[in-house]
Formats: structure tokens, C-alpha cells, sequence
């Protein structure tokens, strides 16, 4: 018996751009209440639960009784960071006041003033990891971090050489100081729910 050992030369494709990714996904049977984001290169899908919405809601009300109702947010939207293939889809983002789209119509992350993710267990690393050195990186100016799961929100403010020089903890019930950044209030955590 002979065995053969030829083998086929194969080239890797070239990498697929986020555009590319993000389009082959629009084509894919994605479970509806999921969101889809691609951090450093990999997909991520997520459940997005009632906890999530709530909180979201309790917090976008605020920004707007604050701010007033002509504020750009937006929730579960794509904003390419800068890094290998960061497509995130935050959970909350405030944008500047006067910022357009690019011909994509997505907004550039110079122009993310406010990001909120609530944790999801099976993404939560990437909160924590990447998204975190990311948003830093960005010099986006506040990023919290909402724990269902245990009853805490962490805040990371006044980015600085890609790391933020604040990091505040507070339990669900307690206020979030934001007012030495550009949302200038104070947060209220007293109705979020806990998962």
C-alpha cells in the first residue's frame, strides 16, 4: 500500500474587513432579542433580557430629563473602535451634540461622550477586557459598567494615556457622581432590577 502525501497549497484569505463581517452576518439566521457585535476580530452574540432594557431605560430617562429630549443616544447600534476589528454595539451611548454619520451612517468613536454596557454572563469578560482598554484607548470620557447579577455599577472616567484615572464602585441604590463629566449629574440606581 503506498500513501500519498501530496498536499494542496492552500492561502489564507485575507482578512475580512468589519463591513464584510457585519454584512455576511446580516445574512444569517440571528436568533430575534440578540445582540451581535464583533470585539477584536470575534463574534459575539448575547440575549438582551427585560433586566437590560429596564436599566437602559431608567438611565436613557435621566440623560434626557437632564440633557433634554433632542440628546443622540442609541442602544444596540454599531460604532467601529479603533483596534483589530472592534464592531461594538453598546448597550447605551450618548453621541456629541452636532455629530453626523459617515457615509456608512455609523458615528465615529470621537464622537461617544457616555457608554453603558449591562453585564451579560456570557460577555462580560469583554466589558471588563477589551471594551474597557478600548473605550480608554478612545478617550471616551465615561464608561459605566452595570452588574444585574450582583447589584453594582462600575465608572470609568477622565481617560488618559489609554487608561482611565477613575474607577468609582456603587451599589444598586446608590448615585453615580457624574457631575464633574460632561453629563454633569448625578445618576440614579435606585430603580434598577437585579437579575
Amino acid at each position: 500500500m503506498t500513501v500519498m502525501t501530496d498536499r494542496i497549497e492552500m492561502t489564507e484569505p485575507d482578512e475580512l474587513t468589519l463591513d464584510e463581517l457585519f454584512e455576511r452576518l446580516e445574512r444569517m439566521p440571528v436568533p430575534e432579542g440578540y445582540k451581535v457585535e464583533i470585539v477584536e476580530g470575534s463574534v459575539h452574540m448575547s440575549p438582551q433580557r427585560w433586566t437590560h432594557w429596564e436599566i437602559i431605560r431608567w438611565v436613557v430617562r435621566q440623560l434626557e430629563d437632564h440633557l433634554g429630549m433632542g440628546i443622540v443616544t442609541g442602544s444596540d447600534v454599531r460604532i467601529d473602535f479603533p483596534g483589530h476589528l472592534n464592531g461594538f454595539a453598546p448597550d447605551l451611548v450618548k453621541i456629541t451634540d452636532g455629530a453626523a454619520r459617515d457615509a456608512r451612517g455609523l458615528f465615529s468613536p470621537h464622537d461617544v461622550e457616555f457608554v453603558m454596557e449591562v453585564i451579560s454572563k456570557s460577555t462580560a469578560a469583554n466589558d471588563y477586557g477589551p471594551k474597557l482598554a478600548t473605550y480608554a484607548s478612545s478617550g471616551v470620557p465615561a464608561y459605566l459598567i452595570v452588574d444585574p447579577y450582583i447589584g453594582r455599577c462600575r465608572l470609568f472616567t477622565h481617560p488618559k494615556d489609554g487608561e482611565y484615572g477613575r474607577d468609582l464602585s456603587v451599589d444598586f441604590g446608590e448615585e453615580i457622581d457624574l457631575s464633574d463629566t460632561w453629563v454633569g449629574l448625578t445618576l440614579s440606581t435606585e430603580n434598577f432590577p437585579r437579575d
